[in-house]
This record gives C-alpha cells, sequence and structure tokens, in this order.
C-alpha cells in the first residue's frame, strides 16, 4: 500500500474525531528527541490534535473520500435499516465502534438504522447521543468532500434518509 502524503491546508478524517484540517507540519522537541507532527485542527469540537507524521497512517489518518464512496455511503442510507434485537448497550458498543472505525460507510450505517427512531420521545438519552455523533460525523465527511457547507450536507443526507426502504 502506497504511503499517504498529508499536506497543509488539506481535510483528512481521523477516526475518533471525524473530519479536521492539517494547519501546520511542525517538529516537535519531547526530551532529546525531535518528532514531526501534523497539527490537526478540529473546528466544531474547538480541539486541535497533533500526530506524529511516521504514526499518521497507524493512527488511521486518511484523506476524505472521494466521490464514490460518498455514493456508497449515500445508497447504504437509502437501504432497509437494520436492527437487532440485541441488549441495548451491546448494540451501543458496536455502533460506537463502527463510528470510531472512520469508515464512511460503517458511518452511515448507524445513521441509518438509529435514524428511524429520530423523532420518537421514549428514545434514550444514548441512542439520540450516538445518532447525533454518527449524522455530525457523516456531514462533516460529505461536506468536506463535496466542498460545501454543513447545512447542505445534512439536507442532502436526509432527502436520501427519506427515500429509505420500508
Amino acid at each position: 500500500m502506497a504511503k499517504a502524503v498529508f499536506k497543509v491546508g488539506e481535510y483528512v478524517v481521523y477516526p475518533t474525531h471525524g473530519v479536521g484540517k492539517i494547519t501546520a507540519k511542525e517538529v516537535e522537541t519531547i526530551g532529546e528527541f525531535e518528532l514531526n507532527v501534523f497539527v490537526i485542527n478540529f473546528e466544531k469540537d474547538k480541539m486541535t490534535l497533533r500526530v506524529p507524521v511516521n504514526r499518521a497512517e497507524a493512527a488511521g489518518l486518511r484523506s476524505v473520500s472521494g466521490e464514490g464512496e460518498v455514493k456508497k455511503a449515500l445508497t447504504t442510507l437509502k437501504g432497509r435499516a437494520r436492527t437487532s434485537r440485541g441488549m441495548w448497550s451491546r448494540r451501543a458498543q458496536e455502533y460506537e465502534a463502527k463510528i470510531n472505525s472512520g469508515c464512511i460507510i460503517s458511518v452511515a450505517e448507524v445513521v441509518r438504522d438509529l435514524h428511524k427512531n429520530v423523532d420518537q420521545s421514549e428514545r434514550s438519552y444514548s441512542e439520540r447521543m450516538i445518532y447525533e455523533t454518527a449524522m455530525n460525523r457523516l456531514v462533516g465527511e460529505v461536506a468536506a468532500s463535496e466542498k460545501t457547507d454543513s447545512m447542505k450536507a445534512h439536507e442532502k443526507l436526509i432527502r436520501a434518509l427519506k427515500k429509505q426502504a420500508a
């Protein structure tokens, strides 16, 4: 597999935080070691992350999905929701793992599976939070991929979800 080369100014996906922008490439001195790091800013979370350049791929840092992957994610949203009947705590762990995988298709699966209950008042707080986290990650990546704003990306995802199989 070719070594990914990230550039300052590029949007990237970090699995546990979503889409961020590389704002700098710096050399940090830790003790007597010098370490090259990418400085990644996550505007929405008001957070800055420093990822060692030589560990970026191992940490799961990747480029924003291209048009083909976004289309697959939208197709996933239009598919039939899969709900397992197991304990919520186990399903919640599986959803969290999918969200933190950094895979746009896995995140789309979580949004699709939890969207049906979005307006139900008996929905638990944790279910609502997992859904919102997944939706925010998906919105961020679609917006970055299509170079549009979050509102337009969100509307596009909601339209896809409304076409969902009955």
